[in-house]
């Protein structure tokens, strides 16, 4: 007989979503759903009717775990819209804080997942590490973007300015004391999650890979004619789950795809390994792979060099693509403009990839691993909106849950 376990909202995770499992009578997941609860952000029709310049302003706000892939994103699709093409340098800089960030994003999860993974032993070394990471890379998008948050200097057509020679001699030698710990911390990370003894298969699904380059993101490397995307009616097969689905299904070629940090390293590289473990395998090794970026383009940077091309912000209608290689995965903004103004924008979110991917990653095993299989995609789901009810005069608190608007 079979039985349903509902996980709601998931846990350690950016954003609301729900986790629906079929079991059977020792607890096995026959069939698994998993579905955004948190509410549709609306900045894309926010941005339409605005100058182009207002986009990647706004848009950075779609979520503040990610705000730098979609900074980069929107600029990226405004370039393409406007016909531009940046000065090296300024793509080397934007290049430079997405990889810091990559390692600050990925060390953020590792301490989400620290209570499934690290010994109690060794919890304090483990965290102390993560913050001591993001501390270094904190710093590296701070000067180079000009906030480490919202980066106020990624403008369109390049970069606000080119860092100084002081700052690039500064940075450089930062990221590269910070390699021999980033070198340990990764050890760590694998081993303790090779200890935690995952079941074999565990989190394994037939999905194909989707990523755009290694590490930063490539346009030409994102087919629109393979893309479509289809309402949660038309994938959900349960009308309960479908009605309460706050996300659209975006399939490539008609079918869910995986993306990430494992999804870059199967396409790009030699990486085979599927499942849980190789998740949490490849944002750890890919971490190495950013700093060693950082490290590159600090040691080869022109700080005298231009870093902001000429360009007319009139438009012709063209469709703007800019495809960036979050940390979750390929994030993709679309963007048009026409006399001066963004005609059209939308954004496809790296977990909005996944979601149709991570229910059925938690098939064939206990119901018990099905939050480490979600964990391990490392989900954002966008910002969620809270509310909290508060006595006006003695300033207690009456209501604090998630309103659904």
């Amino acid at each position: 007989m079979s039985e349903k376990i509902v996980i709601s909202p998931t846990s350690r995770q950016e954003g609301h979503a729900e986790l629906v499992m079929e079991v059977d009578d020792e607890g096995i997941v026959t069939k698994g759903r998993y579905f955004s609860i948190t509410p549709v952000r609306g900045l894309e029709k926010m941005v339409t009717g605005k100058a182009p310049e207002t986009a990647p302003v706004m848009v950075q706000r779609i979520c503040g775990v990610c705000p730098i892939p979609h900074t980069l994103a929107s600029v990226e699709a405004m370039d393409d819209s406007l016909g531009i093409e940046i000065p090296k340098a300024a793509r080397q800089l934007r290049e430079l804080t997405l990889a810091a960030h990559h390692i600050n994003s990925h060390a953020i999860h590792q301490f989400l997942i620290a209570p499934d993974v690290v010994p109690e032993n060794l919890f304090t070394t483990a965290v102390e590490s993560v913050s001591e990471i993001r501390k270094t890379v904190q710093m590296v998008v701070d000067m180079v973007a000009g906030e480490g948050i919202h980066p106020s200097d990624v403008r369109i057509g390049g970069m606000a300015s080119n860092i100084s020679e002081v700052a690039r001699k500064r940075l450089y030698a930062r990221c590269k004391q910070l390699k021999p710990k980033l070198d340990a911390h990764v050890e760590l990370i694998i081993g303790l999650v090779a200890d935690k003894g995952f079941p074999e298969g565990l989190g394994v699904t037939n999905a194909p890979t989707l990523a755009t380059d290694v590490l930063y993101g490539n346009r030409d490397n994102f087919d629109l004619d393979r893309f479509t995307e289809i309402m949660p009616e038309s994938w959900y097969d349960d009308p309960e789950v479908a009605k309460r689905a706050c996300s659209t299904i975006p399939l490539y070629d008609g079918r869910n795809v995986e993306v990430g940090p494992r999804a870059r390293l199967a396409t790009y590289g030699d990486f085979k390994e599927r499942g849980v473990v190789a998740q949490h395998v490849a944002r750890a090794v890919e971490m190495k792979t950013a700093l060693s970026k950082c490290i590159d383009i600090l040691g080869e940077l022109d700080t005298s060099a231009p870093v902001m091309a000429d360009f007319d912000v009139t438009g012709t209608n063209k469709l703007g693509v800019g495809a960036i290689e979050g940390p979750r995965g390929m994030d993709v903004h679309m963007a048009q403009v026409a006399d001066g103004k963004t005609q059209f924008y939308s954004c496809l979110v790296p977990t909005t990839w996944n979601i149709p991917t991570m229910g059925p990653a938690t098939e064939g095993f206990h119901h018990e691993f099905g939050p480490h299989v979600i964990r391990a995609y490392d989900p954002c789901l966008s910002c969620a909106t809270h509310m909290i009810v508060v006595d006006d005069e003695d300033r207690s608190i009456l209501k604090n849950e998630m309103v659904r608007i």
